[in-house]
């Protein structure tokens, strides 16, 4: 999953992650479905109607309306989402930083044109694929991307933590506690580090001994990140 900066016009620099390809795709078949489905139904219900060619046609296209301006319509009043968009997580923002108004999602949508309908998806893709921060034509010409709103977890956003091989462990008693409680522990931990919080590690450090009880001859900061490496230890062990 790609990365990219936007800056705010409040010089807030924000990290958003780029929709993959895939995830569009998926997106774009869901939403192709919907329209798909829609545009059926409508025709079965005129059809048992028994109307003339002429007033057919009449109907057919003002009640078609909704599915061909399914994109420009969802998108601007579902802040920049689609039923596809939604199931896949993803939304259209703008490259600054502020919500897309209805232009931005006008542009976007006329240029499906190019984008899909004449190229059948591929001038979509190659564009992405080129540009490198999740836009096609459409996108660029209306200052605008497609970002992903799955959580992105690292190796440091949860409970494990490197521990050598040969380590030997300080504290059993850190088995006392539960996986939720020494995530809570590590993450307060991390934060505090991050910040130079050293009111929080002496927190930390108080509280471990109350509940293991025990009598730490390491600083605080030492204890609690051998606490964290110990708990690891054991879990990978049992």
């Amino acid at each position: 999953m790609e990365e990219f900066q936007i800056e705010t016009a409040q010089n807030v620099i924000i990290q958003q992650n780029v929709a993959n390809l895939g995830d569009r795709i998926l997106a774009y078949f869901i939403d192709s479905l919907i329209i798909f489905g829609y545009t059926i139904l409508v025709i079965l219900l005129l059809s048992a109607l028994d109307l003339d060619a002429g007033n057919f046609w009449a109907l057919y296209l003002l009640v078609s309306l909704p599915a061909f301006l399914y994109y420009v319509l969802l998108e601007t009043f579902w802040n920049g989402q689609t039923v596809g968009k939604y199931v896949m997580k993803t939304r259209v923002v703008k490259l600054d930083g502020s919500k897309p108004g209805f232009a931005n999602y006008f542009v976007r949508w006329i240029l499906r044109i190019v984008d899909i309908s004449l190229t059948s998806g591929g001038g979509a893709i190659i564009t992405i694929l080129i540009r490198g921060n999740g836009q096609r034509v459409g996108d660029i010409a209306a200052g605008t991307t497609v970002i992903s709103e799955k959580i992105k977890i690292t190796i440091n956003d949860t409970i494990l933590k490197e521990v050598p091989k040969d380590y030997m462990p300080t504290y059993s008693q850190v088995t006392l506690f539960k996986d939720s409680e020494m995530q809570t522990i590590k993450n307060l931990y991390d934060t505090a580090i991050l910040k130079g919080q050293h009111n929080v590690i002496l927190s930390l450090n108080n509280k471990l001994v109350e509940v293991m009880q025990v009598k730490p001859k390491e600083k605080p900061i030492i204890f609690v990140e051998t606490v964290i490496k110990d708990y690891n230890y054991y879990t990978q062990n049992m």
